[in-house]
């Protein structure tokens, strides 16, 4: 697939930037909803977590798989396919009356996310083969893709606060359709490689499937189901092991800094979805703030985090390398959730919220990318792009359990609250304390660790010009 034409290239790519744009806008549009859906739908506290993890577990556990099936059948026919299926996907959510009928559908979506995130990348790296240009190009790709966690939280407020929770799915079919033309359009048809690739689908069902029995088994306290869920998690080591090209390839974790900046990335995401998760229900539940108010007060954080991935965040790297950083991020990110564990029932934006968001953007802004540098410091250059979908994978599956954890924890608190006699309002908030408490827990034991473990190297060339858009992405 080659495009000749300068213009053509660079429409392609802000076509291929709306795309992944309308999936990272989806991780934050929703969490400003969640409170409006969970009265809609007669959600619990605890199941409403799966409007959440029905998209990042099927995302996450198949983000790997659907960049191998972009390699075998073609990665614009799989892009195509990906933004028809989220699109789609996005319709039945917007119509959704029912609890399950949103999850399945918002699986779906996770599918659908999975293609798109793991071939838009694949895709930009083939339309621009020259150096310079392809460093612009992801400049731009990962400026567009911070942008969306801003984008999200106001647009899914506007549209909640002025229209109904319905619009924040409806809103992705104009989007959807526009960039399935432009591709069309822009980019030329291409083959893949036949089956010169093998597929892993032994590996992606197994750790989905491990991922969901354990989630499952944390938000209905079936705790014996973690032990099937154990099992079915062995066998996807197992596979890994004998397959001749697997999803997850185990030796890379062989690499010291490479497994150590996974197991930070877990830890990260586990006090990441606390806060963002939980802090909506707080802003909207406990002070009363209508949903364009959550999608203001996360915008400062949002615009932190954006403007560290501008270059900020780079120009770190190069002049302290990738330790400190991640140690200092990582603290940050652990005083802003123990700021949120004391706000009160009677909590101000200014003195509750706003300098624990913004800590917390700092934080996030400052370690992130030094995190993906770390997963992929000490690799081939052949190998950044899966070491960094591997980070990125490892980092949403963290997130998915750990939610399902914090949740759980926050609803038990709650409940224990009310039956020694607390008010509805105060122990909500008991619960959630301790939730941003373990969270910060999580995000203290990675600057720990990242102070401990990781080798204090610096980040090779290579390695700065990919995850670019990755560190976006999953922020």
């Amino acid at each position: 697939m080659t495009i000749a034409n300068t213009r053509t290239r660079w429409l392609a790519l802000y076509a291929l930037c709306v795309g992944d744009l309308m999936i990272v806008v989806d991780m934050t549009i929703v969490n400003v909803a969640l409170p409006s859906i969970r009265t809609d739908l007669g959600f619990t506290e605890t199941s409403l977590v799966w409007v959440v993890n029905a998209y990042v577990l099927v995302y996450g556990g198949l983000m790997l798989l659907a960049g191998r099936l972009g390699d075998l059948f073609g990665h614009r026919r799989l892009f195509l396919l990906g933004v028809a299926l989220f699109t789609g996907a996005s319709l039945v959510c917007g119509l959704a009356q029912s609890q399950h009928f949103l999850i399945a559908a918002r699986a779906v979506q996770g599918i659908g996310g999975a293609v798109v995130s793991a071939v838009a990348l694949s895709l930009i790296m083939t339309l621009f083969t020259e150096t310079g240009e392809r460093t612009k190009a992801m400049g731009v790709f990962g400026f567009v893709m911070a942008a969306g966690g801003s984008i999200g939280v106001l647009v899914g407020g506007v549209l909640t606060d002025r229209l109904d929770w319905h619009w924040v799915f409806l809103v992705n079919l104009p989007i959807g359709i526009g960039v399935f033309v432009a591709i069309l359009m822009l980019i030329p048809g291409g083959t893949g490689q036949g089956n010169r690739r093998q597929l892993d689908l032994g590996g992606a069902a197994t750790i989905t499937g491990s991922l969901i029995l354990a989630v499952y088994a944390i938000e209905t306290k079936t705790y014996w189901l973690l032990a099937p869920a154990a099992v079915v998690f062995a066998a996807f080591l197992v596979l890994e092991t004998r397959v001749r090209e697997p999803l997850v390839p185990l030796r890379l974790f062989k690499i010291r800094n490479v497994s150590v900046a996974n197991l930070i990335g877990v830890l990260w995401s586990v006090a990441m979805f606390s806060l963002f998760f939980l802090a909506a229900l707080y802003l909207q539940l406990v002070l009363g703030y209508s949903p364009l108010e959550v999608g203001l007060a996360f915008l400062p954080s949002n615009l932190i985090m954006g403007a560290f991935s501008l270059g900020l965040s780079a120009k770190i790297v190069m002049r302290f390398g990738i330790r400190s950083p991640i140690v200092v991020g990582m603290s940050l990110i652990a005083v802003g959730l123990l700021l949120f564990a004391r706000a009160p029932v009677d909590g101000s934006f200014l003195i509750d919220v706003l300098p624990a968001t913004v800590i917390v953007g700092f934080g996030v802004g400052i370690a992130f990318n030094p995190v993906l540098l770390a997963a992929m410091s000490d690799v081939e250059p052949s190998e950044t792009g899966l070491a960094s979908g591997v980070a990125n994978t490892s980092f949403m599956m963290g997130g998915a359990v750990g939610l399902a954890v914090l949740s759980t924890i926050a609803a038990s608190r709650t409940d224990s609250l009310r039956a020694s006699g607390d008010a509805p309002l105060a122990a909500l908030t008991g619960g959630y304390h301790v939730a941003f408490v373990v969270g910060a827990a999580f995000a203290a034991a990675a600057a720990v660790i990242g102070a401990t473990l990781l080798r204090p190297a610096e980040a090779p060339a290579h390695a700065l010009e990919a995850p670019a858009a990755a560190e976006a992405e999953a922020a």
